[in-house]
């Protein structure tokens, strides 16, 4: 009988999460690279994580590894390898004649002495091609070298290579009508798309304020198919809808969700991964949740590899899979993590292109030109909402659009403006609902399992926004 599995549950108490928070020394935390709040795990005692991104969970498995190092490190030293210098050959090529190439040989007795002539001479054998001596080949090639100074070849009409609109043909009429019908086939085609994919045709109202219109000349904004990219992604939203899963769920609660998504922002604030690492994390959790039914030892590898998919998908330099190992306390093994990360896979469909709230707040934000104080209090109010179950029905883009009037309202700039009603397709009155459900989610009196998001955005360097006075639902209509 196989030994019972000692797992670690997430549920409990607070002592037993994964990383702990120095509260001591929050006041004298220096901050460097991406902001961080004084709330979040100090590496120090929380992960173990080197510069290059590996971690060790075993002091021992540490001790070998530094003791093997040394060893290559000294044989590197003694062991000195001769490495003969290799000389290329230079560009410059020039044919020289070997020694006695020009001799004839000797003519054996009773046997034709073969000319080059002759051998030009001799009809070649029916089905068969004709060869040529190595002495015809050698004339042949040296009489073919050129010194060339570069390494690009000269094109000539009997070369092979072509480019993608050419056809090898002999004639050079040819040639040129294929080129010109294939560059009308193609602007043929390109407007087509255009034209059904509506690229570019975007009328802004005289009110509006053309944010894209102002940064057409700056690569790195995209302005040219910036609002095709995101009324494309509003549009793939429906791919996402996420259903009321938690009635199916016999072994889960929304508590327990609630746990989850607070862990997994402190996943986030230890490995210092980006936010939107964190949304796309939590979606694929929902996603997997409403097809599946998880038990309640099962729920914090689900998280673990949501967030391993997730950062791999949106990291520059992810984590290792021993790092999620380490920090869900040895609870899972490297064989069950990877098999929970290829079930996500399936589930999902491997389709990880899901639109998150967080990139559709920065767009909308950036349009209507708000202050870095009010995005940071919409993101504080969006990320607060992760781990609201209610909100888990609701689509992106709409909460993006009610975050960010919340945030207008609590700091008392302006409403709905017709800048925001055009760029999110939102008018007031449809989101007016799912901001009565933000709202309601920040006056709930906070619990003690549950301030990671809280005391993350309490810090200065996210100008204390979580401190910033609410307001109620009907102030929220004026």
């Amino acid at each position: 009988m196989a030994p019972t599995k000692v797992t670690r549950p997430i549920i409990p108490t607070l002592s037993s999460r994964v990383t702990t928070r120095s509260k001591a020394n929050n006041a004298n935390i220096i901050v460097k690279g991406k902001r961080k709040a004084d709330g979040s795990p100090s590496k120090e005692t929380a992960v173990k994580r080197s510069a290059l991104g590996d971690l060790t969970t075993n002091t021992l498995a540490k001790a070998k590894n530094d003791d093997k190092s040394k060893i290559i490190s000294k044989n590197a030293v003694s062991k000195k390898v001769l490495v003969q210098a290799r000389v290329l050959p230079s560009v410059r090529t020039v044919a020289k004649p070997k020694q006695n190439e020009n001799q004839v040989p000797p003519a054996a007795p009773a046997q034709k002495i073969l000319t080059r002539a002759s051998l030009r001479s001799i009809p070649a054998p029916p089905n068969q091609t004709a060869q040529k001596p190595k002495e015809a080949v050698k004339d042949v090639v040296t009489s073919k070298v050129k010194t060339r100074l570069s390494n690009e070849f000269e094109k000539t009409e009997e070369s092979l290579y072509c480019t993608a609109l050419e056809d090898v043909t002999v004639n050079g009429s040819a040639n040129a009508s294929n080129k010109s019908n294939d560059k009308m086939s193609i602007t043929m085609v390109a407007h087509q798309m255009e034209k059904q994919l509506n690229l570019g045709n975007h009328n802004v109202p005289e009110d509006v304020n053309d944010f894209d219109r102002e940064n057409w000349d700056d690569v790195f904004q995209i302005s040219h198919y910036a609002m095709d990219i995101f009324n494309y992604l509003k549009a793939r939203e429906a791919t996402f809808i996420t259903n009321d899963y938690m009635d199916r769920q016999v072994c889960l609660t929304r508590w327990m969700r609630s746990l989850l998504i607070d862990w997994m922002v402190e996943i986030q604030e230890s490995f210092e991964l980006n936010h939107e690492t964190l949304y796309l994390g939590v979606k694929l959790v929902d996603l997997y949740l409403s097809k599946m039914t998880v038990g309640k030892e099962t729920l914090q590898l689900v998280g673990a590899a949501a967030m391993f998919i997730a950062s791999k998908y949106d990291e520059r330099i992810p984590p290792l899979v021993d790092d999620f190992l380490y920090i869900c306390d040895g609870a899972y093994t490297r064989k069950e993590l990877l098999k929970m990360e290829i079930n996500l896979l399936k589930v999902c469909g491997f389709d990880l292109g899901i639109p998150l709230s967080y990139r559709f707040l920065r767009r909308y934000a950036r349009c209507s030109k708000v202050t870095m104080p009010i995005l940071t209090l919409a993101r504080y109010i969006l990320e607060y909402s992760l781990m609201d179950y209610s909100t888990v029905t609701i689509s992106d883009s709409k909460l993006a659009s009610s975050a960010l009037y919340l945030a207008l309202k609590m700091k008392q700039v302006s409403g709905w403006t017709s800048t925001l009603e055009f760029y999110t397709g939102y008018k007031l009155e449809d989101i007016l609902s799912t901001v009565h459900v933000l709202n309601n989610g920040l006056h709930r009196k906070p619990k003690e399992q549950l301030m990671t998001v809280r005391n993350k955005y309490s810090h200065k360097i996210f100008f204390e926004v979580a401190m910033t006075p609410l307001v109620k639902n009907e102030d929220l209509i004026v």
